[in-house]
This record gives C-alpha cells, sequence and structure tokens, in this order.
C-alpha cells in the first residue's frame, strides 16, 4: 500500500477502538492530539479501554471527564497538569517505573492493540521520523496490533533510531496542528543562588544532563563559559540549543556518540523544534538506551542534575509524590544519577529549595515548612534512594553525601537547611535515634 491508500480520518480511527482495547500514545509532544480529543465521542459504545500516556501535553475529555470514566481507564507513566486533573477524577493510576525500562517492564504486563502516535512527513524514500521522541514508541510500535501515526507538517524531522517504514505503520491521518511548546521559565533569586553554587562543580569536557524548570534555567545560565561540552540527556531543552549555539556544546569530549547530543525526548520552544529539524548533531535513540545506566556510564565526567520535592535527613529523595499523592514520576532521575556516579570522574547533584509554602489544613493559612525533613511524608515515594544520593544543594550550600554515614549525612543537610528549621531538625533527628549526645 502506498501513502494515499494507508490515510483515514481521525472518525474512522476513533471507530476502531473496542472495548476493552489497550490504547499507548508517544511521550509530551508526541502524543496523538487529534485522536483524543476526539476519542471520548465514541464513549456510548466502549467500556474499559485502557490508554497509556507520558507527560501527555493537551486536555483530553476521554480521561480528564468523569462522565467517561464507565468506558476509560487511564494510566501513565509521568504525570503532567492534565494527569493530575485525571487523577482527582477516579480513573487514572500511575505506572511506576525506572524510565529505561518504562516499555520493557510494560510490555512484559500488557501488549498494546493500538499504538498512537504523531511524527512528521515521510521522506522521499517513504521513511517516517517520529520525530520528538523514541522513549518508549519504536518499542511499543513493534509490539502492537495496529499502528497510527498523526502525519503532521509542523513536526520536525530528527535523526537517530526512531524512523519507521511506510510499510510498518497501518494508518495515517493528516493533521496541521502546532507542536506544543513549554514556555520559558524565568529563574527565581534562589534558582540563581543554587546555579551559582553547581556552576564551579562543572568543567570544561563535561557531559551534562538537565531537567526543565526556573532551576536548571539557571545552572544553565552559568554554563556560557565552558567549553566542550556534552549532552547526554533524557530531555533536549531549549537552553541546552542556546548553548549549542552558543558553542559551549561541542561534544568534542564524549566516549558516546562523539560530536552528538543524545536525548531521548525533545521537548521546549519553537525555536527548539526549529534547530532539531533535519540537524543530524541531535539524536534521538530509545529511552532503553540513552537512560541505561551502564550506557550514560560509558561517557566520562558524566554530570546529572535533577531536583527534589523533600529529602530527609538520611538522604532519601522523594521526587515525584507529595506523600502518598502522585505528582509527577520518576521519570529518568534514578537512571541519570546511578549512570553518572558510575561514570569515571561522574558526579550527581539533586537540588531543592530549602523551603515551601503550603497551606496548613487546620487554618487554611499558608506557612513555610522545611523541605529537609526527619522523615519522608507519609507515603511518599522514594525517587531516589538514599544508597544512591551524591551531592545536594540548596541555596544555603552544597554537600556531598557519597560514601558518608546516617550521622554524617544528618549533620550535613542540616547545615544547607534554612537556618530557622536547624535547631528543630537536630531535636528530632536525637528524637528517631539518628544523631546521639557524646
Amino acid at each position: 500500500m502506498n501513502y494515499k491508500d494507508k490515510l483515514i480520518t481521525v472518525q474512522q480511527a476513533v471507530d476502531m477502538v473496542q472495548s476493552e482495547d489497550y490504547i499507548v500514545t508517544g511521550l509530551g509532544c508526541s502524543t496523538a492530539g487529534a485522536f483524543f480529543s476526539h476519542l471520548h465521542t465514541a464513549a456510548d459504545r466502549l467500556r474499559d479501554v485502557t490508554i497509556s500516556t507520558c507527560l501527555p501535553m493537551g486536555d483530553y475529555p476521554c480521561f480528564n471527564d468523569p462522565q467517561y470514566r464507565h468506558a476509560f481507564l487511564h494510566d501513565s507513566w509521568f504525570y503532567s497538569p492534565a494527569t493530575r486533573k485525571a487523577h482527582h477524577n477516579g480513573n487514572t493510576s500511575f505506572v511506576p517505573n525506572y524510565l529505561h525500562f518504562a516499555a520493557t517492564r510494560r510490555l512484559d504486563h500488557r501488549r498494546p492493540n493500538i499504538f498512537v502516535g504523531v511524527a512528521a512527513m515521510p521522506d522521499a524514500h517513504g521513511n517516517i521520523s517520529l520525530s520528538l521522541s523514541n522513549t518508549y514508541e519504536m518499542q511499543m510500535i513493534k509490539a502492537a496490533d495496529r499502528v497510527i501515526l498523526e502525519i503532521n507538517p509542523n513536526y520536525p524531522r530528527t535523526f537517530g533510531d526512531a524512523f519507521v517504514r511506510l510499510d510498518e505503520v497501518d494508518h495515517l491521518i493528516e493533521v496541521d496542528y502546532p507542536v506544543p511548546a513549554l514556555p520559558d521559565v524565568e529563574p527565581t533569586e534562589k534558582d540563581r543562588t543554587i546555579g551559582s553554587l553547581v556552576a564551579p562543580y562543572i568543567q570544561d569536557g563535561d557531559c551534562i544532563q538537565l531537567g526543565i524548570g526556573g532551576m536548571p534555567n539557571a545552572i544553565a545560565d552559568t554554563l556560557y563559559d565552558k567549553k566542550d561540552l556534552g549532552i547526554h540527556t533524557e530531555m533536549l531543552t531549549t537552553n541546552m540549543m542556546k548553548l549549542a549555539k552558543a558553542g559551549v556544546i561541542t561534544g568534542r569530549k564524549k566516549q558516546l556518540q562523539n560530536g552528538k547530543m543524545v536525548c531521548t525526548f525533545i521537548m521546549g520552544s519553537p525555536e527548539l523544534y526549529a534547530f532539531a529539524h533535519d540537524n543530524p548533531s541531535d539524536e534521538i535513540l530509545a529511552g532503553s538506551y540513552t537512560n541505561d545506566p551502564y550506557v550514560i556510564a560509558q561517557n566520562d565526567n558524566m554530570v546529572s542534575i535533577n531536583s527534589t520535592m523533600e529529602i530527609d535527613l538520611t538522604g532519601q529523595c522523594a521526587s515525584e509524590s507529595i506523600g502518598s499523592t502522585q505528582f509527577s514520576g520518576t521519570g529518568g532521575q534514578t537512571d541519570t544519577a546511578a549512570g553518572a556516579q558510575k561514570s569515571k570522574n561522574g558526579r550527581s547533584f539533586i537540588c531543592l529549595y530549602s523551603t515551601a509554602m503550603v497551606k496548613n489544613p487546620q487554618t487554611g493559612e499558608r506557612e513555610e515548612i522545611s523541605k529537609i525533613v526527619p522523615q519522608l511524608k507519609p507515603g511518599a515515594a522514594v525517587s531516589l534512594s538514599r544508597n544512591e544520593v551524591d551531592y545536594v544543594v540548596t541555596e544555603y550550600g552544597v554537600v556531598r553525601l557519597r560514601g558518608t554515614n546516617i550521622r554524617e549525612r544528618v549533620e550535613l543537610l542540616i547545615s544547607i537547611a534554612h537556618p530557622k528549621f536547624r535547631e528543630e531538625l537536630r531535636r528530632q533527628a536525637h528524637e528517631l535515634g539518628l544523631l546521639f549526645d557524646r
């Protein structure tokens, strides 16, 4: 069959869905926007259709509107604001995972009836670039009974191992919506302080992994005086693109994919998407490869920089949930932190503000609390175990926990807590038996 023979409408794709089907879509910008915007229209004839997403950018009725709970169940590898809303509606559940095993372990449990994603236009040879993500997409495409791709002229054609041939796709839907973009978050004063504390630990020729948000943006802003940085990351960001354009990122010192910026998905600004289009210096490779700690470790001088929401005095990091309430996901934090520490001269950083403003459930007033705590909130998911924590950074300093005992960790973490909470943290550490009088 040729290209035209594979074309169907969104409605025809929705009509193919049957009760109890399992549908997987792409990560982030690779979520099939047209298909999921229409899927709820079939709710009257469907029961128990399971949908798997990861960081979906859209707010889709099929899993966000409570009236469709009878028809659709929603599983997610990583929550976004839309997924958090869906979770509160009662039909969404989190899939615990290390990102590099997300597809592999899910496929051990269940195989998809339908994969539906979004891709760039086919080239003259019938090759279709999956464009902005190959975190798990190719694994799911190979396992799915039916593959549907939304072909979008606005999506960049990218390089790597995220190409499918036209004959590997069952159906194509022509769409023309813009690529979802992330706003460029302006760093706060705390972000810039943390960035200035991390910057001296990043050396010329290091290979780095960064996330998104004000804090990573602030760290990126401190790197313009560095030379020959490399990228081996989960997510290629707008700030990485800016550093590459400035000549800071060259990849010349990398052991793997020398000269290439390696990632498993891209998300950021329209300028980033334009930069990625037909750019052989960027490679989108399978998440099972990019995020494998043993692969990451093969780059010398690997530096992993991640954030957390709460850390206890022994070093346990709760980076994805607030108590038992799922907020985001493990993502690649464990993968990259472990991989960086296996690397020759590698380093891993966990960054957080020392405090947060939260609503007091009794008074309803917002109050400041410490994010360095004696014990994590009940039910909190430990995203990075205390066995895998290296450097920890707040606006009050940098400490290294690698190889330390519990007593040393308590003292170090209290030293970078907000000063007004240090005495209370020390008192509670004594009560818990983490510190002893001598």
